[in-house]
């Protein structure tokens, strides 16, 4: 099991790259940076976590743009892969977007993790086009054409949303990137997984983890999927014997939200976290990592 570092990324507090290169030190597998164009001031869609039009966090409205950012990151780290949770990709060209994101594969060689969601912010979306009712079938085209970019030497789609005719396109990423989606762990978004991407990330809000996880690996089995979903767990605070246990499950990952501090209180705070979950990520059981 993997763990993972998310950062609100935004134009205040430490450094993307700052955080990045720390939780490189630490031995984290994954960094995570979120998503938003914009966010309309007078809105109706509802925040999942507030359940009205409020935001919980100002940051939503100073979020850096990921892939500018992740760009950053190639540049300073070696090895942590380097993921969006989520991006929001009918929110572009889906041919400018796929150039976008095998330059940056290509770049860090091979580290792009790529998680994506539907968009609860449906007045953003309107901004940008997007008809609400139809947003998954838009994100599927854009993930479909996206691949067929990635993988085929004279690539070409005909959908509703995205046509284009048999084109090249280089570079290919060195890994075609896996694609997470968040959103709710329920049968209609678990369906939409299996047949769309490659594994789930949960919400911040979600409960019930170990059921739904199941839920996912039956679906997944049904199908006939090769593999095994990959399944990203959000945490508040780690706890040896829960972590284990989604281990055990077949949880793939987990991660954990930086604070919005300063950059020295950020770095204390990844070393922290890093020193409670080595044992874990040393393959030691729950009972010798709580005797720490």
């Amino acid at each position: 099991m993997k763990f993972g570092i998310t950062l609100f990324t935004s134009d205040r507090g430490i450094s993307p790259t700052a955080a990045a290169r720390g939780a490189e030190d630490c031995g984290f597998d994954t960094f995570y940076v979120p998503e938003h164009t914009h966010i309309p001031v007078k809105r109706d869609a509802a925040h999942p976590q507030t359940g009205d039009e409020t935001l919980p966090d100002d940051r939503y409205m100073r979020t850096l743009d990921p892939w500018v950012t992740l760009g950053s990151i190639a540049a300073v780290t070696q090895r942590i892969e380097l993921g969006t949770a989520v991006a929001l990709p009918v929110e572009h060209d889906p041919i400018t977007l796929a150039k976008t994101i095998a330059t940056l594969d290509h770049l860090s060689d091979g580290r792009v993790v790529l998680g994506v969601g539907y968009g609860w912010n449906l007045d953003e979306l309107a901004d940008h086009n997007v008809p609400a009712g139809r947003r998954r079938t838009m994100l599927r085209e854009y993930l479909e054409a996206m691949r067929a970019l990635w993988t085929e030497e004279e690539a070409a789609y005909d959908g509703e949303f995205v046509k284009f005719g048999p084109s090249w396109a280089w570079p290919k990423p060195k890994r075609v990137p896996p694609v997470l989606v968040g959103a709710a762990g329920n049968e209609k978004n678990f369906n939409w997984i299996v047949r769309s991407a490659d594994g789930w990330i949960t919400t911040p809000i979600e409960q019930n983890v170990d059921d739904r996880v199941k839920l996912l690996q039956d679906k997944w089995a049904a199908a006939d999927r090769d593999g095994e979903p990959q399944i990203v767990v959000l945490d508040g605070k780690p706890d040896v014997e829960k972590l284990a246990r989604w281990r055990d499950l077949g949880v793939t990952e987990v991660v954990y939200g930086m604070p919005d501090k300063s950059e020295d209180e950020v770095l204390a705070y990844l070393d922290r976290l890093s020193g409670k979950l080595a044992g874990l990520r040393e393959g030691s059981d729950a009972a010798t990592v709580a005797s720490r």
